[in-house]
């Protein structure tokens, strides 16, 4: 399923969505007859409306937000992590993405992730506990489109191991931004090597990116080494 739409960008401040995606009004179509009367005759000039059904994702996801001003060293990893909102149409997607924050406006420090349906994106979730992240980076906001395309790729099942992503997450740091697709089994390295290289084929990705897993990560932190390379 491809998931197309010409995007459009309505910047709020701190990624909330300041319009209702199940506004009624949204779902008039340009000629709709609203007034309920179907009897054709008494409209001879009139088109008959045709019925805007929601287009459904093969799963539901859920944007969620981690705002830097609300972090602290103290504060426990993850802790200030929230849900956004959870979508599960292509009319629902394009509504939420539309009317928030895109990585190239967001502070330095933010966390911005798109993750199934009921998987939280941290390395305590129980389905991403044995998993691991491909990483791509890029010049601070010049991530926007690659971060457009990711989330097209993964909630329109273009990957071959879909089965095996759980989400995708845009870090904004001071010098670059950084985006990574999380899985589930670290261990499939076949699995692991497809997503890589469609991911870059998706994205017109010509550099080497790399597989690390989150076991590592806890242990080695920034010192933790890829396991698989494309």
């Amino acid at each position: 399923m491809v998931v197309e739409e010409n995007p459009k960008s309505t910047l709020t401040d701190e990624t909330q969505i300041t319009t209702n995606p199940n506004n009624d009004d949204a779902d008039v179509e340009e000629g709709e007859i609203l007034d309920g009367d179907d009897d054709s005759s008494k409209h001879p000039s009139s088109v008959a409306a045709v019925p805007r059904h929601p287009h459904p994702l093969e799963n539901s996801w859920t944007f969620w937000f981690d705002n830097p001003s609300a972090k602290s060293k103290q504060a426990a990893w993850g802790s200030s992590i929230r849900n956004i909102y959870t979508f599960s149409t292509v009319e629902e997607f394009w509504s939420i993405y539309n009317n928030i924050h895109h990585p190239s406006k967001l502070a330095v420090g933010a966390d911005f992730h798109c993750f199934k349906h009921k998987i939280e994106p941290k390395w305590e979730d129980p389905i991403c506990a044995n998993g691991g992240k491909w990483t791509v980076t890029f010049s601070r906001g010049k991530s926007d489109t690659c971060w457009l395309y990711t989330l097209l790729a993964m909630i329109g099942e273009q990957f071959d191991h879909g089965d095996e992503i759980c989400g995708a997450v845009v870090n904004v740091r001071g010098r670059q931004d950084k985006i990574s697709i999380w899985t589930k089994n670290a261990s499939n390295e076949a699995a692991q090597i497809s997503i890589g290289k469609q991911w870059k084929e998706f994205l017109d990705y010509n550099d080497t990116i790399g597989f690390i897993f989150h076991e590592d990560a806890k242990k080695h932190d920034r010192g933790a080494k890829n396991r698989y390379a494309v």
